[in-house]
C-alpha cells in the first residue's frame, strides 16, 4: 500500500498523507455484516466524563469480524478486500461453500479469488487458521488467542504478527513485535500470516482537522492554565512531578501484575526481564 503525498497548496496540506487505497476493491460494505455503533462522548452511565478528550468525529458503521475462525473444515474465496473506519487493518470478506459470508482480518499477500479454510490439519498457507501445535517454528502468525475458543486478542493491527519460535508441553511460545515472550496454549488458533496496511503507521494527518474526525479532541496543557484549575498551573510547577488535574501521577505503569495470564510471560516487553 503506497502512501499518497498532498500537495501543499495549503498549510494544512503541507505534511498531510493518505493511503491510496489501491487494494480495496470495493467501496460499499457488505449490509449483512453491519451493526450500528453508538458514541459515548466519553461519558459513563450516569452521563459524567469518565475519559477526558473523546467527542465529535465521522458517524461509523461496526463491522462484524469473525475473530473465532470457528467455521472448520469449510473453504472460502476471498471476494473483497474492504476499508474499516474502525481499525487500522483491511478486511477481507469470505463466501464460504455454504452460502455463509464473513468478516476476517486481511492478511499480507491475500488477494481476491484465493482460498482459505480454519481449523486442525489446514495446510500451513497465508490466511488459514489452525491451532498453534500445529503451526511449524519460525513462521509469523496473527489474530492469535488467549483462551481457546474466544476469539483472537493478540496481533490484529495493521502490520502486526507474532512469531512461533518454541513448543514445549501444551504450551507454544511465541514472540511478539514488543519483544514481549509468550506462552500461549497450543490448542489455542492463529492466522497464518501478517496483517496488511503495513503503512500506516507512515501516514501523517497533517492538521488538526483530521484529528477531529477521527472524534479526539484537543489537549491543553496543566501549565497554561490558572493554579484554580490545575496543580501545575500558574507561573510554574516548581519541579513537581506531572499529576493529573486531581493531583495522581501520570505516566504511571497501570499494569495489573496479579493477573492469570502474567504469569505465561517468558519475558517483559522492556528490558527483556523474565516475570516467573
Amino acid at each position: 500500500m503506497p502512501v499518497r503525498q498532498f500537495k501543499p497548496v495549503t498549510k494544512s496540506s503541507r505534511f498531510r498523507s493518505v493511503p491510496d487505497f489501491a487494494e480495496i476493491t470495493r467501496t460499499t460494505p457488505e449490509k449483512s455484516l453491519l451493526e450500528p455503533l453508538k458514541k459515548s462522548g466519553g461519558r459513563d452511565n450516569h452521563g459524567h466524563i469518565a475519559m477526558r478528550r473523546r467527542g465529535g468525529g465521522h458517524k461509523r458503521m461496526y463491522r462484524v469480524i469473525d475473530f473465532r475462525r470457528n467455521k472448520f473444515g469449510v473453504q472460502g474465496t476471498v471476494r473483497e478486500i474492504e476499508y474499516d473506519p474502525n481499525r487500522s487493518a483491511r478486511l477481507a470478506l469470505i463466501e464460504y461453500t455454504d452460502g455463509e459470508k464473513r468478516y476476517i482480518l486481511h492478511p499480507r499477500g491475500l488477494a481476491v479469488g484465493d482460498t482459505i479454510v480454519s481449523g486442525p490439519g489446514s495446510d500451513v498457507r497465508t490466511g488459514n487458521a489452525m491451532p498453534l501445535r500445529e503451526v511449524p517454528l519460525g513462521t509469523d502468525v496473527h489474530n492469535i488467542e488467549l483462551r481457546a475458543g474466544k476469539g483472537g486478542q493478540l496481533a490484529r493491527s495493521a502490520g502486526a504478527s507474532a512469531e512461533v519460535v518454541a513448543k514445549e508441553g501444551e504450551y507454544v511460545t511465541v514472540r511478539l513485535r514488543s519483544t514481549e515472550m509468550r506462552l500461549v496454549h497450543g490448542n489455542c488458533l492463529a492466522t497464518v500470516g501478517t496483517v496488511g496496511n503495513a503503512e500506516h503507521e507512515l501516514l501523517s494527518w497533517g492538521k488538526a482537522g483530521k484529528t477531529r474526525w477521527m472524534g479526539r479532541r484537543p489537549k491543553v496543557r496543566g501549565e497554561v492554565m490558572n493554579p484554580v484549575d490545575h496543580p501545575h498551573g500558574g507561573r510554574t510547577r516548581g519541579g513537581r512531578n506531572v499529576v493529573s488535574p486531581w493531583g495522581k501521577k501520570e505516566g504511571v505503569k497501570t499494569r495489573h501484575t496479579k493477573k492469570a495470564s502474567q504469569r505465561l510471560i517468558v519475558r517483559g516487553r522492556k528490558r527483556g526481564r523474565a516475570t516467573q
